[in-house]
């Protein structure tokens, strides 16, 4: 009888502590539950102010088609006022669309690399941030080595879209290779020549050489590393201009790098 006891008290021992265990985990699940609808609530609302903004940042930036021909080169479609946008956010530097992609937005500068992860051009909280320049380069006409960077979001806003470099599709379209990237000062044309994805690391974000040799050694590098050989020679006399995003998991870098040919 005393052993029966015993093994009674046993079994309602374990059932308590399976209930427990099981209100735990089901606690635990709700919690999870609340954040991920948190941030998909967070995510839609940021989306959609994102753009918002990105309809008002357009209408700075006019495309007149009647201005390309044989003659004249892509870049003279896209007139980009300037002086708009900095009324609007005083940290614009510069215009950026890749062809092919879905990348056609105002380049912002901040004091950091930080900022403009989770700000948007109306410099309100955002999760999905706004692309932005490397806060190293000058844009005074002497960087060799411009950076820029945007989150990659799976509906394929910001820099979500910019793995399509790395397809076989977007590579065999030559017109997809030309970058236009116009600034105050200028406006440009870059020639994509490396794109590749990559382990996160401050080599292909380096903005300052200490000479020319320096300067040689890090383009070969980065040249050597593309998944196409794009048959574009990169000598220290070009600057160039390098994108850069995350992959989906956020393990890897996607990275195209393009040098100024006009």
């Amino acid at each position: 009888m005393k052993e029966e006891m015993i093994i009674k008290k046993k079994k309602k021992k374990k059932f308590k502590i399976k209930n427990i265990v099981l209100v735990i985990f089901m606690f635990l699940f709700f919690l999870l539950f609340i954040f991920s609808l948190i941030k998909i609530v967070n995510y839609t609302k940021d989306n959609k102010s994102n753009k918002n903004i990105e309809k008002i940042v357009k209408e700075a930036i006019k495309i007149n088609d009647d201005k390309v021909d044989h003659r004249t080169t892509i870049d003279k479609k896209y007139e980009v006022d300037f002086n708009a946008l900095k009324n609007e956010n005083s940290d614009t530097v510069a215009y950026l669309k890749v062809l092919g992609t879905n990348i056609d937005y105002v380049i912002l500068k901040g004091k950091d690399n930080d900022y403009y992860l989770h700000h948007s051009f109306d410099k309100s909280y955002n999760v999905l941030g706004w692309p932005f320049a490397d806060y190293h380069n000058k844009f005074d006409g002497t960087d060799k080595n411009i950076v820029i960077y945007g989150h990659d979001v799976k509906t394929g806003v910001m820099f979500g879209s910019l793995k399509k470099v790395l397809t076989e599709e977007w590579q065999k379209d030559e017109g997809n290779r030309k970058i236009i990237f116009k600034t105050e000062k200028e406006s440009g044309i870059y020639e994509v020549f490396s794109t590749y994805t990559i382990d996160p690391e401050d080599y292909y974000i380096t903005t300052n050489f200490k000479n020319e040799d320096d300067y040689e050694q890090f383009l070969n590098k980065i040249r050597f590393r593309s998944n196409k050989v794009y048959g574009v020679s990169v000598t220290t006399d070009d600057s160039i201009l390098t994108l850069s995003s995350c992959t989906n998991s956020g393990t890897k870098r996607v990275v195209l790098h393009a040098k100024k040919v006009q």
